[in-house]
């Protein structure tokens, strides 16, 4: 390729190779099946659903969990058929296919700039310069590092564009060779014959382009903008102001790939190479897209959650949305970074300000020669198209950027900060280093090697220590689920003892990867007849001599007050057996559960109507120790040492966009404060009394336990209501005082 002339070149390029496969597999496989910690639960989701495909459930679109593209779901079911349910059969698809997307980025970046525009000849040291540099800070981007090692089905969109990209530039780069070098009016030749082999290879890697093509749609939802792509970038060579790299105008024979020139002189050969990739992409696409024109609701299934112009999400001020969006993704370069924890190190932007300076010079280069230079109109179609589908998703809790939305922009991104970081190595050469022209390029490339590297160690240390290390990871990933799947796997299984798990959203990855024999029932508060049901579970097992019930620690995983209500059922219809502490929960043992008579949370509720200004009216309670609810219409006899439950019963305002608390306050007999405890208001679905369009009464349930050292005697129990926000009191309705006290007490001595 470059022969004596460039005697470093071959050598820099083994080097870069074998330092992209160090640097690449290093940080995307290293301690894999210990970190993330856990398994998220739409990691779970889709190991779920990879065992239906194990048992003969096929589909290209899995609607669970606001839907999924089918590619990451036969990925996983692949892996587990050899691997077993593990956590590392979850994540071995995305982590290897986005280490394979660096080699992939290397590759394009080379054939994209590893020709010179103009003249046609090979500019090796571009191709190597910019294709090494984008695809090294690919593989050290501690964004990529961080969704790469989570079963996300968006990494496979970045390799499976990338490659169809190559494989098209590929084949129409070498067709333009074939026609320079044939171009000669003799007769049939052995020559001849060989420019006749090479051109149907060239017709197999327009075929395989295809393909690619049409795996795009089985890889993520912005997926669905790349056909955008490949028909914008085409019908740029109609421009009649566009000149295609040899200063002649569209419609003039010049040196762009075939494929795209069609439109501006069409032949028949490139008429049928369309075809062919037009066809074999259609072909690998039909099966999602006959999905999507028979369920057309699961098509817009998660795009109509997140539409920036959905009146939900901007407010009455689409517009304004919109540009917030877009300037909060310009800030991504440099600035603001992704706030989720499965994307990102909060807070760190996808480029630091080094590479966010290149990645603009890069742009501003790509924009000013993008009439000339087809590599360069290609990454910025590349940017904007990749980068829309992001920018027009929103959502109510959180603020831009989403990495993953972005993620199929990723590698025109990366190229564009390599091709800055090229226009600035021409310029300081013509500018200060003529003399050591010949040189200039080696030392160049050692430079930003080097440069990766330090990059590559920083994002080791951010990785493997300061996001590992977070607190908010353990919580994210469920840590405390995988703990409690491997304490479940070595119970008996012999039907003695059962667990009841409260989580529900943790459902896909306990069913993935628990594989005991010891019943496990994960239980949530909106299952209809919430205590039925629970019985109906213990009944499961009729040599059932011991139920171990859950209860998480809320900082670990929130399951609203599904442990309280669990917690009563079983002190009413069980005996306590004392609880096994764990790192982030505690499970609590009952035997003798009584099941001759139905198990419910209250026996009856006492009436008491609170109307509050605010929209909201607490309507009835309930309340006990024990086995033994007690009407509130007389003092409740309440025994140290036992928690004391209450339920209460509220009703709201409809479209009521408020979210309330309680605070439940202890006051003695001199008037004196002596205990309180706060609660948020969750419905039984988990949301809050903000939630639009609910009506319907519902219960919220406190269990509390008082202070050791509470003095016994005569108390009263008063509740205050109030925005959780603002934490101002609403006041009941002719009363106009926030203090109301609900029911009397008389604490006494447990003997």
């Amino acid at each position: 390729m470059a022969g004596d002339k460039h005697p470093y070149l071959t050598l820099l390029t083994i080097g870069t190779v074998i330092l992209l496969a160090f640097v690449a597999l290093t940080l995307r496989l290293h301690r894999l099946t210990e970190l993330p910690p856990g398994l998220h639960h739409d990691e779970g989701t889709h190991g779920v659903n990879a065992l239906q495909v194990l048992q003969g459930e096929h589909a290209p679109f899995f609607p669970e969990n606001n839907g999924r593209e089918g590619m990451i779901v036969y990925a996983i079911a692949l892996t587990t058929s050899f691997l077993g349910r593990t956590v590392l059969a979850v994540r071995l698809p995305t982590a290897l296919i986005s280490a394979g997307a660096v080699f992939v980025l290397f590759w394009l970046g080379w054939l994209l700039f590893g020709r010179d525009e103009l003249s046609g000849r090979p500019a090796p040291w571009r191709g190597l310069l910019i294709g090494g540099t984008g695809a090294g800070l690919l593989a050290v981007s501690l964004g990529q590092t961080i969704i790469g090692r989570t079963a996300l089905r968006g990494s496979f969109l970045p390799f499976f564009l990338s490659l169809s990209l190559a494989l098209l530039w590929w084949a129409w780069s070498h067709d333009e060779q074939l026609s320079s070098s044939n171009d000669k009016p003799t007769g049939q030749s052995p020559a001849d014959h060989s420019g006749q082999a090479a051109r149907l290879r060239d017709y197999w890697r327009i075929a395989l382009a295809g393909m690619c093509a049409g795996l795009l749609p089985y890889t993520y939802i912005t997926a669905r903008f790349t056909p955008f792509l490949f028909l914008l970038f085409g019908l740029s060579f109609l421009l009649p102001f566009v000149r295609n790299g040899d200063g002649k105008k569209s419609g003039e024979v010049s040196s762009p790939p075939n494929l795209f020139r069609f439109i501006a002189s069409p032949s028949k050969t490139e008429w049928q190479k369309t075809g062919v990739f037009v066809l074999f992409a259609g072909l690998v696409a039909a099966p999602i897209l006959l999905h999507f024109a028979l369920n057309p609701d699961h098509f817009f299934l998660r795009s109509s959650q997140t539409w920036v112009f959905d009146s939900e999400r901007n407010l009455g001020n689409p517009l304004g949305t919109f540009l917030s969006n877009l300037w909060g993704y310009v800030l991504a370069f440099g600035f603001r970074g992704d706030r989720i924890w499965r994307h990102n190190l909060v807070g760190e932007p996808v480029l630091n300000l080094w590479q966010a300076l290149f990645f603009w010079l890069g742009v501003g280069a790509a924009v000013w020669h993008w009439r000339t230079r087809p590599a360069y109109r290609l990454l910025i179609f590349w940017l904007a198209l990749l980068i829309l589908p992001a920018v027009l998703a929103r959502e109510i809790t959180s603020v831009p950027p989403n990495t993953i939305r972005m993620i199929g922009a990723i590698p025109a991104i990366y190229l564009l900060v390599a091709v800055g970081l090229w226009e600035a190595f021409l310029f300081a050469r013509r500018r200060f280093f003529q003399a050591a022209k010949s040189r200039s390029g080696a030392v160049f490339a050692v430079l930003v090697g080097l440069a990766i590297l330090v990059q590559g160690a920083f994002t080791y240390r951010d990785y493997f220590h300061r996001w590992a290390s977070a607190p908010e990871i353990h919580r994210y990933y469920g840590t405390g689920w995988t703990d409690l799947i491997q304490i479940a796997n070595e119970q008996p299984a012999d039907g003695s003892i059962a667990f009841l798990v409260p989580g529900y959203l943790w459902q896909y990855s306990f069913e993935y990867l628990y594989q005991g024999e010891a019943p496990v029932h994960l239980v949530h508060t909106a299952m209809p007849d919430f205590a039925h049901q629970i019985e109906s579970a213990v009944k499961t097992s009729a040599s059932l001599s011991q139920v171990k019930v859950v209860d998480w620690s809320n900082d670990v995983i929130w399951a609203g007050d599904e442990d309280q209500r669990l917690a009563v059922l079983f002190d009413k219809y069980g005996r306590h057996l004392g609880a096994e502490q764990y790192a982030d929960f505690q499970i609590k043992n009952y035997a003798e559960i009584s099941l001759d008579r139905p198990w419910t949370l209250y026996e009856f509720l006492d009436p008491l109507t609170v109307n509050y200004d605010g929209g909201i009216a607490l309507m009835g309670l309930a309340a006990g120790q024990g086995k033994e609810q007690q009407s509130s219409q007389s003092p409740l006899n309440l025994k140290e040492g036992n928690p004391f439950w209450l339920a209460l019963q509220w009703q709201t305002a409809p479209e009521l966009g408020v979210d309330f608390a309680v605070s439940l306050r202890l006051h003695d007999a001199q008037g004196s404060n002596v205990f309180q405890k706060d609660y948020v208001l969750w419905r039984p679905d988990h949301s809050s009394t903000g939630a639009g369009g609910q009506t319907e009464p519902f219960d919220s349930l406190h269990l509390i336990e008082f202070p050791a050292d509470l003095p016994f005697g005569d108390y009263e129990l008063r509740i205050v209501v109030y925005d959780t926000e603002s934490l101002k009191p609403t006041v009941e309705l002719g009363v106009w005082e926030a203090e109301t006290t609900i029911a009397h007490l008389h604490f006494t001595d447990s003997k």
